[in-house]
């Protein structure tokens, strides 16, 4: 193992691509190369290069992350192994956050100013990484850095397994060119999903006209009008969207006919599955991402999922974080970003239930394979004006409660057709009376003016048996 002054496994800060994989030919065709043959490759040339890159990993961060540096200062030089290391919450990484990058410059202040401007998203911060915030289900939003190295191989790994081998026409500009990409999502903050569209807008002035993001706040008579005058051929959405939008195409409410469906963010069901195929006709693929990581996994011909081992690993393990044997549900996964190097992701936990398996698939990709149960929040519904139904996604609620009211620890039970009980976590239960306010009046706007939102006193429960904490949670 090298020492941590010596020479690490990346490519020059000088010549990282300064839009993912868009623009440094050279290194674009050595990483598409590398992906291409990682997707078919015998596991061990996937395992012995996962492991390289893990060595440089953790010997950057402990040459320069004092954070990192602490936390593995029990370690040997050589012949340590993953499990070594400590887990790494998100309160411990967000409360150590200066400490915890290997760019001693960058304070959190200034990311946090970063974000606070919606008209920055899509902008490189200091013109070299991107900065993604996500939501607080654990009651602690996350704020993560990504650099250009990481970017671009995010880039290739969308391009060339997500959608390379599977793509119905070649990957060239005249397909690019012709194709209408809707991505309904979360709006107004710096979401991986939106900063990733907008980055891509704005370095390629091809997709400019030919990529569109659409909010979910917006009422769902809007958002329906909107893509009817896009009409995308590739629609990317949750799940809980999808379905929604499905029966707004199935009651003729909307009528777009995409070749192509992608699904991700939550748990997919079989049922929203099948409704998303009915409805629009087109192919209907899932793929698995974090803000921590964006391509995870995605979703081959055969309909499963492949873990993008050569570049993350996932560690499936119990609630005392002992790993749990392939076939068997995880309590949570542990995650490690072999790719960023600003801000080591090293054993992080996820929060989200996974089964590995230990099968090989038919379609010839050697990646493990992975099952993702997820997130499990529920759609709220609603009779509104003319006794319409109105749906109230779950990521629009914590949309509305997050950035809208600074609300991350909390729950939503929906008590009956009329009325809704939110639960503030103990730390924020100062917050939960201008939260409801704000509540009512986002539900006004999507003409549910006449539900009531109550307080509980109560902190957020969890579902027994499970153990697990669900945000929005529909009547019985």
């Amino acid at each position: 193992m090298r020492r941590p002054d010596e020479t690490l496994h990346r490519p020059p800060s000088n010549t990282l691509p300064r839009h993912g994989m868009l623009f440094d030919w050279p290194q674009s065709v050595a990483l598409a190369c590398e992906v291409v043959w990682g997707t078919y490759a015998p596991p061990a040339w996937s395992a012995s290069l996962a492991q390289s890159r893990l060595e440089s990993l953790v010997d950057l961060a402990r040459a320069r992350s004092p954070f990192h540096a602490a936390r593995c200062r029990h370690l040997p030089a050589d012949g340590w192994t993953l499990r070594d290391l400590p887990v790494l919450t998100r309160t411990d990484l967000m409360q150590s956050f200066d400490d915890a990058l290997t760019v001693r410059d960058i304070e959190r202040r200034e990311v946090d100013t970063f974000c606070a401007d919606a008209g920055r998203v899509g902008e490189s911060f200091r013109d070299q990484y991107a900065v993604w915030t996500s939501s607080g289900t654990t009651g602690m939003p996350g704020v993560f850095i990504h650099d250009e190295h990481a970017l671009a191989v995010y880039d290739a790994l969308e391009a060339l397994r997500f959608r390379g081998p599977y793509f119905p026409a070649p990957l060239t500009l005249a397909t690019f060119a012709t194709e209408r990409y809707a991505i309904v999502c979360a709006t107004g903050g710096h979401f991986a999903s939106n900063v990733t569209a907008e980055r891509l807008r704005r370095a390629n002035p091809l997709l400019a006209s030919q990529l569109r993001v659409f909010s979910i706040l917006d009422p769902i008579d809007r958002l329906v009008a909107a893509l009817d005058a896009f009409q995308p051929t590739v629609l990317a959405s949750y799940p809980t969207a999808l379905a929604v939008l499905a029966e707004e195409q199935s009651a003729g409410r909307m009528a777009i006919h995409p070749h192509e469906v992608w699904a991700g963010g939550e748990n997919f069901t079989p049922r929203q599955r099948d409704l998303a195929a009915q409805s629009f006709g087109g192919r209907v693929r899932q793929g698995y991402g974090a803000s921590e990581f964006l391509p995870i996994a995605w979703e081959c011909a055969r309909g499963n999922l492949h873990v993008n081992a050569d570049w993350v690993i996932l560690e499936p393990v119990d609630a005392q974080f002992a790993p749990v044997a392939p076939g068997i549900a995880s309590h949570t996964v542990l995650l490690t970003n072999l790719a960023n190097h600003v801000q080591p992701l090293i054993r992080y936990d996820l929060g989200d239930s996974v089964t590995l398996h230990d099968t090989g698939c038919a379609c010839g990709c050697t990646l493990p394979v992975i099952t993702v149960h997820g997130r499990c929040d529920d759609t709220l519904a609603f009779r509104g004006a003319g006794k319409r139904v109105v749906h109230l996604l779950p990521l629009a609620i914590s949309t509305v409660l997050e950035d809208d009211a600074g609300l991350f620890d909390f729950q939503l039970v929906q008590i009956d057709g009329a009325h809704l009980l939110l639960r503030a976590g103990r730390s924020e239960t100062a917050r939960a009376a201008p939260a409801a306010e704000v509540l009512r009046a986002w539900l006004h706007s999507q003409g549910l003016g006449r539900i009531d939102v109550a307080l509980d006193t109560h902190p957020p429960q969890p579902d027994v048996p499970s153990g697990k904490m669900r945000r929005v949670i529909a009547a019985k």
